[in-house]
């Protein structure tokens, strides 16, 4: 009787620790998935602003997100953005594929 005291004590142990660990990742994927809209809504404002002041805008379709990637690195120097706003800019573009 002792052990299958203490087997249950132990299942239960774990039920708890999966619960838990499963609850932060959760949160985590949450806080992730407001951070991206937050980005993706940031990049849309600037998109219009920063691209058309030089040339017309490109569509996020227009290519890859490596491209996007590798574009917005020699971008942010030429539109003098901040980090965040060439990450938003980057969101922006990947996501609107």
């Amino acid at each position: 009787m002792k052990l299958k005291g203490m087997f249950l004590s132990i299942l239960g142990l774990i039920a708890f620790t999966f619960g838990f660990a499963w609850t932060s990742l959760a949160q985590q994927a949450a806080s992730g998935d407001a951070e991206r809209r937050a980005l993706f809504l940031r990049g849309a404002q600037l998109w219009p602003v920063y691209c058309n002041t030089c040339h017309n805008a490109r569509t996020g379709a227009e290519f890859s997100p490596a491209e996007w990637q590798m574009i917005i690195m020699h971008m942010r120097t030429q539109a003098n953005l901040t980090a965040y706003d060439a990450r938003a800019v980057l969101e922006y573009l990947q996501s609107s594929r």
